[in-house]
C-alpha cells in the first residue's frame, strides 16, 4: 500500500494572510467555503512589532517579539502534517539547517530544553551511562531534572577549572572510561558541552581535542547551542566547524535571533531518526508545525544568515552593546565575575556593596528589567534603556555617593548588600 497523502490535488496546504489555505481563500471550488476573513497587513518588511516592553527587558535573551517578516512568513508557511513528515516548510527548514551545518540531518522541535534532552536520550542507547556536564549547565539545572526521568542516565557533574567552560583536563581528570572502572561503577558515555557557556566561547581548538580524545575513548559528545549564533560570530568561525565536534548538537531559535518558538537538533540520519521517535514518545510531535518552522527560518535569516557563518551583522551589534555595557559597569569602579564575550555581561555585586533586589528594584524605578548579576542583551535593547542602565550604574558605583534609593526607601551604601 502506498503512503497516504494529506495534501490535496492543488498542492501542500498554505496559509494566506487570513489564515485560510489559497485555494479556500480564492474560493475556487469551495462554494459555502468562501471567506471574508481580512488578510495580514504588512507594514515595510524590516520594521518591528516592538511593544517597547521587550525593548528595556535586560533579564533574557529569549523573550524578543518576532518581526514583521516573520509573520509574513508564517502567512506563506504550509500546513500538512509534519508528524508524518509531510509538511514541506518544516521539511525544508531540517533540510537548511542540516546543510549548513554540513551533517546529515535535522529535527525541529518546540524549545531549546526538549531538543537537549531528545539529543542526549538518542545518544543515551545502552545503560548503565552516565553523562558529564558542567555542574552549572542549563542541562543540568534548568530542565526539570530531564536526563533522569528521560534518559535514566547518571550526571557527573564537573566544575571547570578555569570558571568559564570545560577544558579537555577537566574532562579527563573526571571522566569514567568503561575499560578503567571498576563493573560496580558508571561509566561515562556522553559529554555535554554549552557553547556559549553563560556567555563564553569554547575555542574552536577545544571543541576539537575533546572531540578527538571522545572518539577515541567511545564516549559520544553533545553540544548544547542554544546561542551557537553568537559562538560562531564571536570566534568567527561556522556551524560546521562546530558541528563537525558533536555527535549531536542543538540551536534555538528563540533564544538571541528572534524567532518566536523552535529549536533543532541535528546529527548523523541515525541519531535524528532516532531522536523523532523519541519526539514522537513524549508528545513532541506537531501537526502543522510549518508555520512555526517558517517564522524560525525567517529569524535565521534576519539575524543570521543563509549560510552557516554569520553575515547579517546583528550579533556583531549585541555584542557591542554588551562591551559597553561592561564598560558603563568597570569605568565606575565595578568588576566583573567573567570576561564578556559575546551577549551577557556579569555583574560582581558583591564587591560594589550591592545585592541583585537592590539592583532590581532600581531597574523596577527606572523601568527596565533586571536579572543580576547577569545582565542579558539582545537585537531588541532600546537606547533609551542603556541610558536607564547606565544611571543605575551611577546610583551604585559613583565613589563620592554615600546612599541610594530603593523603591521609597533610601539607604547607606554599606547596608544595600544586606537588604
Amino acid at each position: 500500500m502506498g503512503k497516504f497523502s494529506r495534501g490535496t490535488e492543488k498542492g501542500p496546504l498554505r496559509l494566506c494572510g487570513g489564515g485560510v489555505p489559497d485555494h479556500i481563500s480564492s474560493g475556487e471550488n469551495q462554494g459555502e467555503l468562501r471567506t471574508n476573513q481580512p488578510r495580514l497587513t504588512l507594514a515595510h518588511p524590516s520594521s518591528g512589532l516592538h511593544s517597547s516592553q521587550e525593548t528595556r527587558l535586560f533579564s533574557a535573551d529569549a523573550i524578543t517579539t518576532p518581526s514583521i517578516r516573520q509573520l509574513a512568513a508564517i502567512s506563506r508557511a504550509t500546513l500538512n502534517d509534519d508528524v508524518f513528515g509531510e509538511d514541506l516548510s518544516t521539511t525544508a527548514f531540517e533540510h537548511h539547517i542540516a546543510s549548513i551545518c554540513e551533517v546529515e540531518a535535522g529535527a525541529f522541535v518546540m524549545s531549546g530544553t526538549m531538543a537537549n534532552q531528545l539529543a542526549l536520550a538518542a545518544l543515551c542507547h545502552s545503560p548503565p551511562h552516565a553523562i558529564l556536564a558542567d555542574a552549572s549547565a542549563h542541562v543540568v539545572n534548568f530542565e526539570a531534572d530531564g536526563i533522569f526521568h528521560l534518559t535514566g542516565a547518571m550526571v557527573q557533574p564537573v566544575r571547570p577549572q578555569n570558571g568559564l567552560y570545560l577544558t579537555l583536563e577537566d574532562i579527563q581528570k573526571h571522566a569514567k572510561l568503561e575499560t578503567d572502572v571498576p563493573i560496580e561503577v558508571c561509566p561515562t558515555k556522553v559529554i555535554s558541552l554549552e557553547n556559549t557557556a553563560h556567555g563564553s566561547v569554547v575555542p574552536l581548538s577545544e571543541l576539537r581535542a575533546i572531540k578527538e580524545w571522545a572518539s577515541r575513548n567511545g564516549i559520544l559528545v553533545h553540544v548544547d547551542g542554544a546561542r551557537i549564533w553568537h559562538a560562531v560570530a564571536a570566534e568567527n568561525t561556522s556551524l560546521a566547524s562546530i558541528a563537525s565536534c558533536t555527535d549531536a548538537m542543538t540551536l534555538s531559535f528563540a533564544k538571541g535571533i528572534g524567532a518566536p518558538i523552535g529549536a533543532m537538533i541535528v546529527g548523523s540520519a541515525s541519531i535524528v531518526r532516532r531522536v523523532k521517535r523519541l519526539r514522537q514518545s513524549i508528545g513532541g510531535g506537531v501537526r502543522k508545525s510549518g508555520v512555526l518552522a517558517a517564522a524560525a527560518r525567517e529569524a535565521v535569516m534576519e539575524n543570521f544568515g543563509p549560510g552557516g557563518t554569520d553575515v547579517m551583522g546583528t550579533l556583531q551589534l549585541v555584542h557591542s552593546m554588551a562591551k559597553k555595557v561592561s564598560w558603563m559597569w568597570t569605568r565606575r569602579g565595578g568588576k566583573l565575575l567573567r570576561p564578556t564575550e559575546t551577549n551577557i555581561v556579569w555583574l560582581d555585586l558583591a564587591a560594589a556593596g550591592t545585592s541583585a533586589d537592590v539592583l532590581g528594584g532600581m531597574g523596577v524605578e527606572k523601568g527596565i528589567l533586571l536579572a543580576a548579576p547577569r545582565i542579558v542583551l539582545h537585537h531588541q535593547i532600546s537606547a533609551d534603556a542603556l541610558a536607564s542602565l547606565e544611571h543605575i550604574f551611577d546610583m551604585v558605583l559613583v565613589r563620592d555617593q554615600t546612599s541610594v534609593k530603593v523603591g521609597s526607601r533610601t539607604v547607606t551604601k554599606g547596608c544595600v548588600q544586606a537588604l
